[in-house]
């Protein structure tokens, strides 16, 4: 479903991104892990169609995200770390507005963004302006937003920044139905209780390259420690696990 081809991004001589080759199947929620600066954010953002290799090739569901950029984009949901939203539109004409981008049309569609707004627990805000909502009601509209088409892949920076735990709870179990329905969610986080805890694969990424990868169990063994993710984290990332 998704496939890295030698990947690199290079900035003024510097690999943000370096020679990374992965392969997800249908219907995996993977995590992708990392500290700051390790690369995560380009990697997405060359997913999305938004920034382009330097070299290597990206594939989604088959396709050549550089050869058919848009047949891309129209299997995939982007949901970027600082999305922007148009505020003075109603929740509710903010889908509208993104379903007329898909082509989306027809006397059922307003009964289809309402049921996105119902699934989001935001069917009592769908008339007020955006500007009024808070930052975790901004986060799971764009989330619903990114919905809106059933995308095949789902690509996430950062899913939980401003999320109470009652709104953290609806999108996990959103994003578990939609991987059950084959969907591929691609999830960039620094979470790690997060990753450990909805993520069948996970990636660990530092400075530009892939340093570990598999299931948080094969994550330990090539660790070589026990305990949560945090503690393999650190260990592989030279942190202080062993403190």
């Amino acid at each position: 479903m998704i496939r890295f081809e030698n990947l690199t991004k290079i900035y003024r001589g510097i690999k943000a991104v370096d020679d990374l080759n992965l392969q997800i199947p249908r219907g995996t929620i993977f995590g992708f892990i990392g500290p700051n600066g390790a690369g995560k954010t380009t990697t997405i953002k060359m997913m999305a169609g938004v920034l382009r290799p330097t070299k290597g090739r990206i594939y989604i569901d088959g396709v050549d995200i550089a050869k058919e950029p848009s047949k891309v984009k129209r299997i995939i949901g982007f949901i970027p770390d600082r999305p922007f939203l148009y505020e003075k539109l109603s929740g509710l004409e903010f889908l509208r507005f993104k379903a007329g981008l898909y082509g989306m049309k027809g006397d059922g569609l307003d009964e289809k963004l309402l049921g996105l707004l119902n699934l989001f627990e935001l069917t009592g805000w769908a008339d007020e302006l955006i500007e009024s909502y808070s930052h975790g009601m901004k986060q799971r509209l764009i989330i619903a937003a990114s919905m809106l088409h059933e995308p095949k892949v789902i690509i996430v920076d950062e899913p939980m920044v401003g999320l109470d735990p009652r709104g953290a709870k609806l999108v996990k179990e959103i994003f578990g139905e939609w991987a059950g329905k084959g969907a591929t969610v691609f999830l960039s986080t620094h979470a790690l209780a997060l990753a450990q805890e909805v993520c069948q694969q996970i990636a660990i990424v530092d400075r530009g390259r892939i340093v570990a990868s598999g299931s948080s169990e094969d994550l330990r063994r090539q660790a070589g420690v026990e305990g949560d993710l945090e503690r393999v984290f650190l260990k592989i990332t030279g942190g202080v696990a062993g403190r």
